[in-house]
């Protein structure tokens, strides 16, 4: 890092709970950038294919066949759907790093956990009570193992997912906490923001040198990338664009396409019916950094559509309901009623996204907000 640059580095602005100074201006508002929605259901869509269609194990079971022969084509094409992973990492860090920006730790956490529990509460209890029903499809945990997951700790305590997706979820929860204590606590402040990219960046390589488990636990190498890559994104789109902020986005993606490279690509790969290819892979990494760029540096501006908010809120519900409960539809509708496999598939995934328009519904919209008073509220009366 440079003295010119370090000399361009704005001050770091004192959080708004500091009792020594004024409370911090907040930042101004952004106006709701709908093209991350249309990327972000985007990638949820290719996880659920990749679900349905593009993984060997248990699905075939579901299908009683293996979806190799029943989606030839698609199903090669649907091996990469778990990339869309890779997609939401890099969409979390530019998101997280634009929303904190003016809050308070209180106000972070509080938005953190009135976001991600209520849906996934829900989730927990509809996916074992099908379980229950249709223990066929997939068999119910223990109730000492459901309640765990209710914590979301499952993944660190070794007990059994009640959503399979919910490992995403723990290293979300990871970045968070890493965000919070590094950058949140003392206010979000540009250069805040670039000395944790930049350390992170270095705990990554030396973790994997390393190799400790309980430090690549915490440092998580195999993603931070992503997350870093993102964080720096919202700074280009804040504050324009320079050379610093470029070099940590393009660091951030060499690192990823490795990570992502070593991870996915094997010869050897059971869990999928093709072998991906390393070129392919990389293909889709850059384009999670790319299309997240072109985010930042408002080249998508034109994508305005409503739809694309309304379809940035099922999302999220949409991600954690439809592995399991998308099983059951299948295996009802194929197996049961004997619906033809393209079809039963189209039906599969409309039938989630109704579900978790649902779960949006009655469950996000009216919860989320309430949980959120009520922890503001028990804050200030602590406080008093």
């Amino acid at each position: 890092m440079t003295q010119a640059t370090l000399a361009r580095l704005p001050e770091p602005v004192p959080g708004p709970e500091s009792p020594s100074v004024p409370e911090a201006k907040p930042a101004p508002k952004h106006d709701r950038m709908r093209a991350l929605d249309g990327l972000r259901i985007l990638a949820a869509l290719s996880v659920c294919v990749y679900h349905y269609a593009g993984r060997g194990g248990q699905i075939s079971d579901v299908w009683s066949q293996s979806p190799r022969e029943l989606f030839p084509d698609l199903s090669a094409a649907a091996a990469y759907g778990c990339l869309g992973v890779q997609v939401f990492f890099v969409i979390s860090g530019f998101v997280i790093c634009m929303s904190s920006w003016g809050r308070s730790l209180g106000d972070f956490f509080r938005s953190r956990v009135s976001r991600l529990y209520p849906a996934y509460w829900a989730a927990i209890v509809l996916i074992t009570a099908a379980c229950v029903v249709l223990p066929s499809v997939s068999e119910p945990l223990r109730v000492n193992e459901v309640l765990v997951n209710l914590t979301m700790l499952q993944q660190p305590m070794g007990v059994h997912r009640v959503l399979g997706v919910c490992w995403t979820l723990w290293v979300e929860a990871r970045f968070y906490l890493l965000f919070a204590l590094f950058v949140v606590w003392k206010g979000v402040t540009y250069r805040r923001v670039v000395i944790f990219c930049c350390l992170w960046t270095v705990a990554t390589v030396l973790a994997v040198v390393a190799d400790t488990p309980l430090l690549d636990e915490i440092v998580m190498s195999q993603y931070a990338p992503f997350f870093i890559g993102g964080l720096a994104l919202y700074l280009i789109h804040r504050y324009g664009s320079d050379l610093l902020l470029w070099g940590i986005v393009g660091t951030s993606w060499l690192l990823g396409q490795r990570f992502a490279t070593v991870s996915l690509w094997s010869p050897d790969a059971h869990n999928v019916f093709y072998e991906r290819s390393p070129y392919v892979i990389l293909l889709i990494v850059t384009f999670a950094f790319a299309s997240v760029a072109a985010v930042a540096l408002g080249w998508l501006r034109w994508a305005n559509w409503r739809w694309l908010t309304f379809a940035g809120v099922l999302t999220y519900p949409f991600y954690l309901v439809h592995e399991h409960l998308g099983w059951f539809a299948i295996s009802i509708l194929h197996k049961h009623f004997g619906l033809d496999p393209r079809l039963t598939l189209i039906a599969t995934i409309a039938s989630m996204l109704v579900l978790a328009w649902l779960l949006h519904r009655l469950v996000e919209k009216p919860f989320g907000p309430r949980l959120k008073r009520a922890m503001k509220l028990q804050s200030e009366r602590l406080r008093a």
